[in-house]
Formats: structure tokens, C-alpha cells, sequence
């Protein structure tokens, strides 16, 4: 931990716009979550919802928390960086809630809470005492949110399960990569953020609905579900024609140019989706007849004809770099682009203008974010709290919150509950 924090003081994220901390999005103020996750998913989705204004109280186990903030290198002051990535916008609360006084505890913060979301195996949710029907027993109208990574009824209820089997179950493994390597997994935990993203939705949804009529829900998230529906252009494709999508470095798409092309130095990405985006092209790299052609008339055409088109574009796009095209895609219209490296993604500066890449100042410490990615009248989001140091509200929200008195408090410390 040690080495990888030796290099923080020049990491990236020093250069990037500094953001201070502030009210933020305020659609959600007045509802609280309460998160029972741990990793990804789970936390990505509580996450969301802090974002949009909700107040978010975190529960983690003493003296270890979060599974993720133990996932590293690399490390920033002590931290995780995985960990402060999905957090921000959350109060800490140690609570042992296997322990019967961390579980009334739990009970009672449920109690004052919408919508509560949990990361666990039903079986180990109902063991816990934090299965949808044990915690809508005590608020009927509590939205309980879970995501495991099968749902929480089927033969494969049971089954454990992460981002990485979620990727090889629902297809998008098979169809990343070249056709002459095996199977790749997606460059980011997939699964877990379409997860997230989607528990989240699903709660504002159920949020709306209970405004109208007083309903609580439950909210059933599975990591294969989510992926797979990712792959749902490709997979209605399939059980329509009968055609199973193959690996191909992702140049098989409906659209007959749209892929990677090598230029001369870096390579880029282009798609001609239409045939005025077709003719616009061959206008604009002087071989205004060849959209004329008729044998290429439609995309349909295209698709015919796809190898030949391809190996053409390809030698004409090779005799200038990069830049070139870039410049004269831009102007136009045609939809083109470079293949970023992470790092280059970052520095790029009309994302971070967007609010998208900034360093969050809270107090003496430096935070490199990925924000909201949502522009709301006008202003990119602005985060209300750090990402939490372990149990750092725990006295906080118990004593303000809940009322616990000091002698109440130790007793749960003598308890060993928080």
C-alpha cells in the first residue's frame, strides 16, 4: 500500500479542474436509502441515488468494511481507489447487524428510511433478518431493492456470482474480441454498473409509483439479467433470422461501415449509419461518384459488398494520419473518432468541462471522481460528501438521527454491534 501511495502527489488526477464540495442535484432530497452493499453493483446504485440528492446511509462491517476497500493497489492515502470510484455522497455507519442489538439497530433505521438495498444471497438475506419480507414487516411501505447475480427465485437463486460470470453467461464474453483469440471479458466491471444503473431506475420508478399509492415494492436486480439485456439488439437479431452474432473485433454490425480503421499512424473509429452520411464520406475524401454507385445504394447494398468497401476505405484512409481525417470528418458531419487510452480519456478537456473528470476538495483531501455524467439545467452535478472513511458517521447519524444516547452508544460499542 505503502509503494503504490509513494505517487500520489503526481498522480493525474492532481492536474485535473479541482471541484469544492456543494448541494448538488436536489431531485431526491428528502428520501433516504439506506445501503446494506458491498463491491459494485450495490454500491454504484446507492451511489446514483445519492447523486440525484438522496441521503444515503451506508452500512459496514467494524473493522473492515466494504469488500472493495480492500481492493488494491492502487491506493490513494490509505484508500482504495476502486472503492472511493462507486461512494461518494454517503454517511458511514459500522453496524453489525448479525448481532441482535445491531440488528434492532438496523431495524430502527429502516424504520425512517424509503428504500433499502441489499447485495446478499436470499437465503443469507432471510439468515440476516434482512429479506424483503422481514424489513417490509416493519415498514410496509419500504422499497427493498436486491441484486444478487441470478434474482432471487430459479434454480440458480442460490448460486453465487460476479461480474466476471455474469459477462460469460449472458453472451457479450463470446462476442468480445477478435475471432482468432478466445473470449474477453469487457475492459470494466460491465455487469455491475448495468446493474447498479438499472437498481437505481427501477428505485426512483417505485419512488414515483408510491407517491400516487403508498406501495412498497420489491425490486429483484440479477447481474446476468442486466447483461444479457445489454445484448438485446444482438440477441433479437439472432431469434428473428436464425443468425448467430460470431466474434469478429466488432466488425459485424448491422451497419455495413462501422468499425476501427488503421490510418497512417493512429487508427480511428468511423460510421457511416445512412446514405447521406454515406454520400457526405465520399465527398468529402474526393470520390464524389463512387456514392453515386448504384450496387451500394442502400445499406443493405453495403452489407453485401462490406469486404470490398472495407479493404477500399481502409487503403484510402492509410495514406493520411490520423489527425487528417479527424479534422475533415469533423467538418463534415461524419461520425468519426480516435480509440482513446484511458489516460487519454481523462485529460481529455470537453469532458472535463462537463463536470465528467474533476479532483473533489474536502478538507484536507484530494479525490480524482468520474461524475455523474448528467447535465441538469444547464450545470453538471456537484458532490454534497466525500467518499466515507470507515464508520466516520456512525455516532453521527445514531446519537442525530436516532436519538441513541452516550450510554446507549457504548452499550453497543460493549456489545461489539458497531
Amino acid at each position: 500500500m505503502a509503494t503504490s501511495d509513494q505517487n500520489n502527489k503526481t498522480a493525474p488526477f492532481t492536474s485535473l479542474p479541482a471541484m469544492e464540495l456543494g448541494r448538488g442535484f436536489d431531485l431526491l432530497d428528502g428520501v433516504r436509502v439506506l445501503d446494506l452493499t458491498s463491491s459494485i453493483a450495490g454500491p454504484y446504485a446507492a451511489m446514483t441515488l445519492g447523486d440525484m440528492g438522496a441521503d444515503v446511509i451506508k452500512i459496514e462491517r467494524p473493522g473492515s468494511g466494504d469488500d472493495s476497500r480492500a481492493w488494491g493497489p492502487p491506493f490513494l492515502d490509505g484508500e482504495a481507489l476502486w472503492f472511493l470510484s462507486v461512494n461518494r455522497n454517503k454517511h458511514s455507519v459500522c453496524l453489525d447487524y448479525t448481532k441482535k442489538e445491531g440488528l434492532a439497530v438496523l431495524h430502527q433505521l429502516i424504520t425512517i428510511s424509503d428504500i433499502v438495498i441489499v447485495n446478499v444471497l436470499p437465503r443469507v438475506a432471510k439468515k440476516l433478518g434482512i429479506d424483503a419480507a422481514s424489513l417490509q414487516a416493519i415498514k410496509p411501505d419500504l422499497i427493498y431493492v436486491s441484486i444478487t447475480g441470478f434474482g432471487l427465485e430459479g434454480e440458480r437463486a442460490a448460486w453465487t456470482c460476479y461480474d466476471l460470470i455474469a459477462e460469460g453467461y449472458s453472451g457479450v464474453m463470446d462476442l468480445t474480441g477478435e475471432i482468432t483469440t478466445g473470449p474477453q471479458k469487457v475492459g470494466a466491471p460491465a455487469a455491475d454498473m448495468l446493474a447498479g444503473a438499472d437498481a437505481a431506475s427501477a428505485a426512483m420508478a417505485a419512488l414515483f409509483a408510491k407517491a400516487k399509492t403508498g406501495r412498497g415494492r420489491v425490486i429483484d436486480i440479477a447481474l446476468v439479467d442486466s447483461m444479457t439485456r445489454f445484448l438485446g439488439c444482438r440477441i433479437v437479431s439472432y431469434l428473428g433470422s436464425g443468425e448467430a452474432p460470431r466474434r469478429s473485433g466488432g466488425r459485424d454490425s448491422v451497419i455495413a461501415i462501422y468499425q476501427a480503421f488503421d490510418t497512417a499512424d493512429q487508427p480511428i473509429t468511423l460510421g457511416l449509419g445512412n446514405n447521406n452520411i454515406w454520400q457526405r464520406f465520399w465527398e468529402a475524401v474526393g470520390q464524389p461518384e463512387f456514392a453515386e454507385l448504384k450496387q451500394y445504394a442502400s445499406n443493405a447494398d453495403r452489407r453485401i459488398h462490406r469486404e470490398e468497401l472495407v479493404q477500399r476505405i481502409q487503403a484510402l484512409l492509410k495514406q493520411h494520419p490520423r489527425s487528417h481525417w479527424l479534422d475533415i470528418f469533423s467538418a463534415a458531419r461524419i461520425p468519426a473518432g480516435p480509440i482513446n487510452r484511458v489516460d487519454e480519456v481523462a485529460a481529455d478537456k470537453v469532458l472535463q468541462q462537463r463536470g465528467l473528470f474533476y479532483k473533489l476538495r474536502a478538507g484536507e483531501r484530494d479525490i480524482p471522481q468520474v461524475g455523474t455524467g448528467i447535465v441538469l439545467d444547464g450545470q453538471s452535478n456537484q458532490p454534497r460528501r466525500p467518499p466515507p472513511r470507515l464508520g466516520e458517521h456512525t455516532t453521527e447519524v445514531l446519537g442525530h438521527l436516532l436519538g441513541l444516547d452516550e450510554a446507549a452508544l457504548n452499550s453497543l460499542r460493549h456489545a461489539k454491534a458497531i
